[in-house]
């Protein structure tokens, strides 16, 4: 599933097509993705223009002069496409995407002339309306916890967050509700740059005062480090994740730990090896050596 970087490169390559451009026409070619499309959807957007265009955690958020938010959630395997009337040569890494348009199910015709097209061959992705006053109430978003490159989030609610929590720094930093946005790879990666273990409570963030520890601060550095190469970078493709420019994402060219099992560690000075193990049901990639 995409993660922040993946999600904020997206959201930057929709930037020039709907910010600040009106929906001529809104084709829902289905009714329903991972769950249905709100009721009157289509009435609802056709007409409106696109005000803003932001990012909470994993989700995309278009502001809409209705003063409705079309929220947009990429799912497992959720894309979108971006084509314009003139089109350029697309970038060094594009690969063409595929001719079937069996899963293009929504579909934003643009008043500058861009066509935005959301394809999800497993629709785990979805869409919906809800007003902007009302926003931190949705379901999907009043429980997130803050942005890892927001000026809320650092150290002191890094280990506020992990106060008293039982579990391990990888569960806790899944956990949507401690960070917004993180997921089984940049979790991995933040990890290994902290010299962290996964398998390290979290409670060991905050001393006995409640205040952060040093681990807490390298730890947080850490996350918005990673955060920042891999936007930069273009988000990590794996399976399914494209730029909306058909472009791949290249920061799996720089993991060092994740999906590396059996290669040495790359901290300087360590001789260990990468190790996998299962969390939860997931991989955890980390070295045991430096990692503590």
């Amino acid at each position: 599933m995409p993660e922040l970087p993946e999600v904020e490169t997206v959201r930057r390559g929709l930037l020039p097509a709907m910010e600040g451009a009106r929906i001529v026409k809104v084709e829902a070619r289905r009714q329903d993705l991972r769950f249905p499309l709100p009721p009157h959807f289509k009435d609802r957007i056709e007409g409106q223009t696109v005000t803003a265009l932001g990012r909470r955690g994993k989700y995309l958020l278009a502001d809409l002069s209705s003063g409705e938010v079309l929220i947009m959630h990429l799912g497992m395997s959720g894309s979108f496409r971006v084509t314009h009337e003139t089109d350029t040569t697309p970038g060094h890494f594009h690969h063409e995407r595929g001719k079937l348009t069996a899963h293009d199910h929504v579909v934003f015709v643009m008043d500058n002339g861009a066509t935005v097209t959301f394809n999800d061959p497993r629709r785990f992705g979805f869409m919906n309306l809800a007003p902007r006053a009302h926003l931190d109430d949705e379901k999907m978003l009043k429980s997130l916890g803050p942005e890892p490159l927001g000026n809320e989030f650092g150290p002191a609610a890094l280990a506020q967050a992990c106060t008293g929590k039982k579990t391990g720094l990888k569960a806790a930093l899944s956990d949507q509700r401690v960070v917004a946005g993180l997921g089984n790879i940049y979790v991995c990666e933040a990890l290994n740059r902290a010299k962290l273990s996964p398998k390290r409570r979290a409670s060991t963030l905050a001393g006995r005062n409640g205040k952060p520890t040093d681990k807490a601060e390298h730890l947080a550095d850490a996350i918005k480090a990673v955060l920042k190469d891999a936007i930069e970078a273009g988000g990590s493709s794996l399976r399914d994740h494209r730029q909306t420019d058909g472009d791949l994402g290249y920061f799996q060219h720089h993991f060092r730990v994740y999906d590396r099992e059996g290669k040495p560690c790359p901290t300087r000075g360590c001789d260990g090896t990468v190790r996998r193990i299962v969390q939860s049901g997931r991989s955890t990639f980390y070295c045991p050596t430096c990692q503590k």
